[in-house]
Order: structure tokens, then C-alpha cells, then sequence
């Protein structure tokens, strides 16, 4: 058995703080299709998978609430002239699912040279984000009393 440590990771990422929190859970994560996570920007992410093979059209990509999901499934092979001696290319189907931390939504996704780029961006609402209270300079106000003498 494998264990991570993804401590490390705690530090310089924003956004998938829950995501490693639950693969610190597992001793052993599904290893197919491997991927990567990337954080390419203050408030952008890119995840990385490798999907060698499949073509846009076997590729699905989902965001509903807090996760993204990306399935593969291999079409059926158009009939081959000769017979297959030793198939080390994986053709199963797959699918990975990625919690998502709030606010982080999927800006676009892109296939090149088999590996499967999808970009997100953390984008917090303006009733969200911290906003500086400016503190007003009020003069003392000297009250008059009279004093009777």
C-alpha cells in the first residue's frame, strides 16, 4: 500500500483544500486514468488527464454542483485487417470525479496530444469577497452647559 503525503500541497493551493483533505482519506487512489492538478494562476487551476486514445466525441465532461466528473468510453473498434498479437494500450472506459471548492466553476476544457486540459477559475461573488470599512474622522463636539454661579 501507497500513502501521501499531501501536506505540502496545503500550502500553496486554494480552492481544492477539501479535495486533499479527502484523498488524505484513502490509502490508495484508483490509478487510471492518471492526472494532474495545477495551479496556474492566484485564482485558476488546471486539472491534467491523461486520455491517450479517445477522441473528443468518447469524452464527457460534467459540472453540477460542487463536482466535475469526466467519463471516457472507447467506441467500438472499426473491423481490424490483422489480429491483435499483444494489447498494452488501455481502451476501458473511466471515470473521475473531482470535488470542486465553492465558487470554482469550469472555464473551458481542451484535448491536445492525448492529454485532456480542463481550466477552472475561483470566481467569489462581490457580497462574498472581504471589503474595507472606511472609518470616518468625527470631531469632538464641545457641549455649553451653564454653570450657575
Amino acid at each position: 500500500m501507497r500513502t501521501f503525503d499531501l501536506s505540502p500541497l496545503y500550502r500553496s493551493t486554494v480552492g481544492f483544500d477539501r479535495l486533499f483533505s479527502m484523498l488524505d482519506g484513502f490509502e490508495a487512489a484508483p490509478g487510471y486514468p492518471p492526472y494532474n492538478i495545477e495551479r496556474t494562476g492566484e485564482n485558476a487551476y488546471r486539472i491534467t488527464v491523461a486520455v491517450a486514445g479517445f477522441g473528443e466525441n468518447e469524452l464527457s465532461i460534467e459540472s453540477k454542483e460542487n463536482t466535475l466528473t469526466i467519463k471516457g468510453a472507447k467506441q467500438a473498434p472499426a473491423t481490424q485487417d490483422g489480429e491483435v498479437l499483444y494489447q498494452g494500450i488501455a481502451a476501458r472506459a473511466f471515470e473521475r470525479a473531482f470535488q470542486l471548492a465553492d465558487y470554482v466553476t469550469v472555464k473551458n476544457a481542451a484535448l491536445e496530444n492525448g492529454l485532456l486540459h480542463v481550466d477552472l477559475v475561483r470566481e467569489i461573488p462581490e457580497a462574498k469577497k472581504p471589503r474595507q470599512i472606511p472609518i470616518a474622522n468625527v470631531q469632538p463636539r464641545v457641549v455649553e452647559s451653564k454653570v450657575a454661579a
